[in-house]
């Protein structure tokens, strides 16, 4: 049990990421009680493979936040992630880790911590690199039909291609940790991750909310004001349903993928 140690070392790391802009103050808080949860209650190697998601994430962000300046208006929330975005984020990996304490001899919980972290890496790897395909996007509902960048549910190649390799990455370093035949292991876990990632594109096209700006005449996520402070008009989706819920959802979608896959090959 390591939950003082782990708060203090979680704490450390999530201040000096808000002091470089990558977490809000809030979101900071949020960080700190999830990285002390993991690194408490699971230990250094799954509070590895949470820190793997949140450098590599942060890394893409700030690498590529020149290419996203322009879309800045389409998205719910800035480059600074809050509370809620952690949460969406690292929750359902939260829950694997609280379960390992109550269970420390199945060998199923790192499965699920992994596919859920495989899932949120891979949906961010396709949202920071897929500004870098040449191509405009695909509604994935609708694949005959284009949208802008930035739009929920857009799809390109190289997006899709980024998500594979962002599960993988989660995948790989997660094996040496398991118990599990690693073979199948890191097929489930990275099939499982990127099936995870298709499904928030498919409940972001299907579900999400989605506004319009009339003075920018630009589709977005937020609500209830634009970045330029008109009120937007809601147009599509289900209102109550934002980004944050569809992450949480990608999450759990991975861990349930991966579990199943995980099964099917056993």
């Amino acid at each position: 049990m390591l939950l003082l140690p782990g708060f203090v070392i979680a704490s450390i790391i999530a201040y000096a990421a808000h002091r470089l802009g990558s977490l809000s103050f809030d979101g900071m808080l949020a960080a700190a009680l999830v990285g002390a949860f993991t690194l408490g209650l699971g230990g250094w190697s799954w509070a590895l493979l949470l820190l793997l998601f949140f450098t590599s994430s942060s890394l893409w962000t700030q690498v590529f936040k020149e290419r996203k300046r322009s879309l800045l208006g389409k998205f719910s929330k800035g480059g600074r992630r809050d509370a809620a975005q952690v949460l969406g984020n690292g929750g359902v990996a939260t829950a694997f880790v609280i379960v390992h304490a109550f269970l420390p001899r199945a060998g199923w919980p790192w499965l699920g911590f992994a596919a859920s972290l495989a899932a949120v890496n891979a949906d961010t790897w396709a949202t920071e690199l897929g500004v870098l395909s040449s191509r405009p996007p695909r509604l994935i509902t609708r694949l005959g039909r284009r949208v802008e960048r930035g739009t929920s549910g857009g799809v390109t190649l190289w997006g899709t291609s980024a998500a594979l390799l962002g599960s993988a990455v989660i995948a790989l370093v997660a094996a040496p940790f398991s118990a599990m035949a690693p073979v199948p292991f890191i097929f489930s876990v990275t099939l499982g991750g990127w099936l995870g990632s298709l499904l928030d594109s498919f409940l972001g096209a299907a579900l999400q909310a989605l506004y319009y700006c009339p003075a920018c005449r630009q589709e977005t996520e937020r609500h209830p004001f634009h970045t330029c402070g008109e009120r937007t008009q809601h147009v599509h989706g289900w209102k109550g349903v934002g980004n944050d819920l569809v992450n949480t959802a990608c999450a759990l979608g991975g861990a349930v993928f991966g579990g199943a896959l995980f099964w099917l090959m056993g």
